[in-house]
Order: C-alpha cells, then structure tokens, then sequence
C-alpha cells in the first residue's frame, strides 16, 4: 500500500472571482445586509464577552452558499479519500456543497479533482463511481474526454460526419480542474486557487505531533480496507459537527461509558493557527483478547495514554492514539444536514494482518459508539438554532476556549470578505 505522504498539484489556471472582484457585481449594501458585521464583530470579542455565531449561520442556505465560495472556498477543503480510487483509471464524482466534482485517478495512477461538468453544454459527465474503460463520454452530445481531462472527440463539430473544424480547438476545452492536494489519503481542493500550500498549513500540526510520531511516523498510516470506513448521517449544520468535535466539556454528560476512564478532569484544551481540539491523558490501548495492535515506534512509552482530537478548519477532524490515527471528513449537505465520514489507519503493514482483525474491529466499534452519542446533542443544537429565543450563546471562559477559537475563525473569514467588498 503506498504512504499516504503530502502531494501537492499545480495550480490550475481556473480563475475565480476574489472577493475584491466581485466588488462590480455586489453594492456594499447588499454585502452589509448579507454579511451581519456588526454580529460578526461581537464574536471577536475577549470570550467572557462574546457570543456566539446568531441563526442564521446555521440554518440558511444563503449563508451556506456563502461559506463555500469564501470559507470552505478560500481554504483547504476536503472532498474524499484517494483510497476510494482504488485503482488506476478510477473516477468518482461528488458533491461539493452544490458543486458537482470529480476525482479522477490517471493511467499512471495521479489524483486529480476536475468541475464534472461537460465543456459544451454543462451536462454532468459522471454520475457513479468506476474504472474507466477508454475515455469519458458526454452522455448528452457523446464528447469524450481524457484522464487527464483532455477533450479528444466532439462528434459532428464541424457538420455531419466532421468530427473536427479548424475553427475549434480541442486543447482550450478540456475538462476544468481545480487546485488539489492530497495529505493522510484526504483529498483538498482549494476552490479560490490562492490558499497557502497545504503543507505550510499542515507545518504547525505535524511539528507538534513529531513528539508522538517521529519524523516519520505518517510515512507508517495504512488504511484497513475492510472495515476501516463509516458515513454518518447527521440532521445538524457542518459547524456544530466541528464545534461538538472541538470541547470534551460535554463529555460526562453525553460519553458516560468513555468518561468512566477518560474523566473530564484528564482532558486539556489545544488551540493554534487553524487548529483546535482537546487532549487525554487517559486513553485506553485497544486490547482483545491480550493482543495489542502495533504502536507507532516514536511514540513515548511514559506517554502511551495520551492522545489528542484536533479539528484542521474548516471541515476535518482527526485523531492520533499510540496505536491508531482516524480522519473524518465533514460534507456539508445543506443548512442542516451533514454526512461524516470516518477512515481509521493503523501503524505498518502488520497491523493489517488477521491475526489483528479483532482489535481492529473493536477500534471501530468503540468509535462508532461515541460519534452516535453525539447525535442527539449536535442535532438539537440544530433545532435550536431555529429559536427566536437564542442568539449564539455565551463560553465558558476555560471550557469553550476550543469553540470559541474556531467561532473566531469563521468570523474572521467572512469579515474579511465583507471588508473586500
């Protein structure tokens, strides 16, 4: 299986409108009535002050349309895992928050995300998951595209039986690709096309997990084909996923068998860059039977029951343990409706022996077990959001500093587009 290691595109030339572009098509007072500043501003405010993200954050589409062209948009987003590509010459297309998309692995096996949207009339080329057997065909006027995303037949272009016309060049109407990069099988995408690189996002994380892992210990991640997946299906918006994420302050209420080991009081906070989650001191090793699966080799030995949930903004959330690591990818639906999808991996090739088969399987029951206690909890945060009564809420000034921190985020990034404008 290869190592699931940082691969970064080239920057397509795909040109999107900046939001000091779109200054000629939006007044300001249409931007003052969409984007709430003065609402926004209060979120800034010292935590013991502020509230939090009103309404309409959560529960209208105008807003969500928003956050994808300059939230999720303007950073690195993730759409879907390599791994689901499972061969060469594999597509799969998805939905982006209304955008139809498409993950093309290559002959040569090179991942790639293209608009899935015919160059002629907007037809939408892929509609399942497969191997492609030759080319891509329009279903509607039967162009053909490359995986490269070239345009190499157009069917009568040039009148009856004239496939091609020197009045119309093939090479300037090949499929659009978009700015992607893949990094712990996860694939970004990069819709604005002028995020800093992936990497130097990651720097921050990966330099703080190098005290658990090593230099080398992402190299070590293998995903377990079998059993190493889930989607869940959640009624609330993609923040409170995140936010939920973020805070172990719910956990004696809402986790009790989790917190009958792992109490509140052995959690910390962790918030940086565009980062923030918790940390236990008190995380079990996953033991079947006496069978322990394979810890990483760097991780400390007196450091064994730590472990930290960081969420990486705008929709990842992950997980590293001395035995095994998830990646749960947020796809934001609509307004209120979310899907989460988990990948567990585990340390080296051993670890996928069968002899392990157990152990795994207990990982994932023990994850399953606590996402769907957060069901409940995320999905009436969503329905109160519908309340006249609620404005966004106060923090704890100790235990909502995670939330807070990622509140001040979003803020911040639709602040900045409103000022742009």
């Amino acid at each position: 299986m290869p190592k699931l290691a940082v691969m970064q595109q080239a920057r397509p030339a795909v040109h999107f409108l900046s939001c000091q572009q779109e200054k000629t098509i939006m007044t300001s007072t249409t931007a003052t009535r969409l984007i709430p500043t003065h609402t926004l501003e209060t979120v800034l405010a010292p935590i013991h002050e502020a509230h939090g993200l009103t309404n309409e954050f959560y529960t209208e589409q105008r807003y969500f349309d928003l956050e994808r062209d300059h939230v999720l948009g303007r950073n690195w987003a993730c759409v879907g895992f390599a791994s689901d590509l499972p061969g060469n010459s594999y597509v799969k297309p998805v939905d982006f928050m209304g955008l139809p998309l498409l993950l093309m692995r290559n002959r040569e096996g090179l991942v790639q995300v293209f608009h899935n949207v015919c160059s002629h009339r907007g037809v939408k080329l892929v509609q399942q998951a497969g191997e492609v057997q030759g080319v891509i065909r329009c279903p509607y006027h039967s162009w053909t595209y490359d995986l490269n995303g070239g345009l190499k037949g157009t069917p009568h272009v040039g009148g009856i039986n004239q496939h091609k016309d020197e009045r119309f060049a093939c090479e300037k109407h090949g499929l659009k690709a978009l700015r992607s990069a893949i990094w712990m099988d996860m694939v970004f995408i990069n819709l604005s096309a002028d995020a800093p690189d992936l990497q130097d996002q990651l720097a921050p994380l990966t330099e703080r997990w190098t005290q658990f892992l090593g230099t080398d210990g992402m190299d070590l991640l293998r995903r377990e084909p079998n059993s190493g997946a889930v989607s869940i299906e959640v009624n609330c918006n993609w923040k409170l996923a995140v936010e939920n994420y973020c805070e172990a302050y719910h956990l004696p209420w809402v986790h009790p068998s989790l917190n009958s080991y792992s109490r509140l009081e052995d959690h910390y906070n962790i918030i940086f860059d565009q980062f923030a989650g918790q940390g236990s001191h008190a995380y079990n090793l996953s033991d079947v039977a006496g069978t322990h699966l394979p810890m990483f080799p760097s991780w400390p030995r007196d450091r064994l029951r730590t472990a930290e949930y960081v969420a990486f903004f705008p929709n990842v959330l992950l997980g590293i343990q001395a035995d095994h690591a998830f990646a749960m990818m947020l796809e934001p639906i609509a307004p209120g409706k979310t899907v989460e999808h988990l990948r567990l991996f585990y340390v080296g090739d051993e670890a996928l022996d069968d002899r392990f088969e157990a152990a795994r399987d207990a990982v994932m029951q023990s994850w399953r077990v606590v996402f769907a206690e957060d069901i409940a909890s995320v999905e009436g945060m969503q329905k109160g959001r519908h309340s006249p009564g609620y404005g966004g809420g106060a923090f704890s000034p100790e235990m909502d500093l995670p939330t807070h921190f990622f509140h001040q985020w979003a803020a911040r990034q639709l602040l900045d587009c409103a000022e742009s404008v």
